[in-house]
């Protein structure tokens, strides 16, 4: 594990995000650089690499294209996500559903919206560097039980987590939760970390960067994204319509680049 990093907290919001349309019926938008938007002080936070909001036409997708040595995990909102790769995993993402590839020595894959839809798929993909590099491609699927008090862990490579009902990350260090909150309530089971990043899913949280009068209030709506780093997350709470994110645990940056 890592010293604790200077506190801070920063906030992106969705307007910001970088826009793209790379196939007909398919617009994504990243949080980090990406492909041809480049920006040198926004390529990670932590070991996480990419976190993109993506949005597809009914009959539209991503055409088979191929990752190496990335963990992707993706988070269905609205529709139904279809994929398939080349190593013979096939899989029907939809809400309540958490998907992981975990590309290794290379995995060739696309992904859909699932045949038949009438109305798009909406979802989150989040790519996180992983320790372990040229292992074998593996694929996994999961409707993860709800965890008490709000918190439900999806995915993680930590020794503690190991035989938990989430998928496993090829990170020994990093964990991905589901944080669901109601009206003005606190999320409670927050993870402490050096690195957390929080995505806001729907509704509305606020929160504190420290105790006291040195303290900033922030909030986030949906689309926005919170880095912290050290104990900037003070005392959050949800808004008027409760809220729900998507947290990562991380207790190291990037191993490589």
């Amino acid at each position: 594990m890592t010293d604790q990093p200077r506190p801070r907290a920063e906030v992106r919001r969705a307007a910001e995000r970088y826009r793209s349309t790379p196939a007909e019926g398919v617009e994504t938008r990243h949080s980090f650089s990406f492909s041809g938007h480049y920006d040198p002080r926004n390529t990670h936070f932590g070991a996480l690499l990419a976190c993109n909001e993506e949005l597809l036409a009914p009959g539209a997708g991503f055409d088979e294209h191929r990752h190496r040595d990335v963990e992707i995990l993706t988070w269905v909102l609205e529709g139904a996500l279809a994929h398939r790769d080349d190593r013979g995993h096939a899989g029907v993402v939809r809400p309540g559903m958490v998907q992981y590839l975990g590309a290794g020595s290379g995995a060739v894959h696309t992904e859909r919206n699932a045949g038949g839809a009438s109305g798009p798929v909406r979802f989150v993909q989040m790519w996180l560097q992983p320790d372990r590099f040229g292992a074998e491609p593996v694929y996994g699927l999961r409707r993860p039980e709800p965890g008490t008090g709000g918190t439900t862990l999806l995915a993680s490579g930590m020794p503690r987590d190991a035989g938990r009902d989430a998928l496993r990350l090829r990170r020994a260090d990093a964990a991905l939760h589901h944080v669901a909150a109601g009206p003005w309530e606190p999320p409670t089971g927050l993870p402490q970390a050096p690195f957390l990043h929080l995505h806001l899913l729907r509704g509305s949280l606020g929160f504190r960067t420290a105790a006291g009068p040195h303290g900033t209030g922030r909030d986030l709506r949906p689309g926005d994204t919170a880095r912290i780093t050290g104990p900037a997350l003070v005392a959050p709470a949800a808004g008027e319509d409760g809220a729900e994110l998507l947290v990562w645990e991380m207790h190291s940056g990037l191993l490589v680049g």
